[in-house]
C-alpha cells in the first residue's frame, strides 16, 4: 500500500517584502527602481520595437537619479534606480524600454522608476 502523495500548502504571506537597499544589501522587492524581475526582463526583450536609444546626461550616484536624452525625439527621461553604485556615466549610449520600466547599459539591465 502507498501513501498519496500530498503538496506541501504555500506558505501564506503576512508582511510586504521591505527593501533592503535602504541600508545597503541587495533589494528585496520588484518595485519600479528595484530588482529586476525576470518576468519584465523578458516582456522588455521580446518587444524589441519599443527600445528607444538614448544618452546619459547625468548620473548622480547619491541619489540614484539618471537623467537621458532620447534620440529620437531629443526627449528629456528622468528616472530613478536603487542601483546607485552601477550607474552609467554622463555621455554613455543607453536603450530605454519606458513601457516595462528597463535601462539598458551595454549587458546590464536596471529596472526604474520614471521620474518625468
Amino acid at each position: 500500500m502507498t501513501t498519496p502523495h500530498r503538496p506541501p500548502l504555500p506558505l501564506e504571506v503576512r508582511e510586504r517584502a521591505a527593501c533592503m537597499c535602504a541600508v545597503g544589501e541587495g533589494c528585496s522587492t520588484y518595485a519600479p527602481g528595484h530588482a529586476l524581475h525576470l518576468i519584465q526582463a523578458r516582456l522588455a526583450s521580446s518587444t524589441p520595437s519599443e527600445w528607444v536609444d538614448a544618452v546619459v546626461e547625468s548620473a548622480e550616484r547619491h541619489s540614484g537619479t539618471v537623467i537621458v536624452r532620447r534620440v529620437d525625439d531629443g526627449a528629456r527621461v528622468e528616472v530613478w534606480t536603487a542601483a546607485a553604485a552601477s550607474l552609467p556615466v554622463a555621455g554613455s549610449p543607453v536603450a530605454l524600454h519606458e513601457r516595462y520600466h528597463v535601462l539598458a547599459d551595454g549587458a546590464r539591465w536596471l529596472n526604474v522608476a520614471h521620474l518625468s
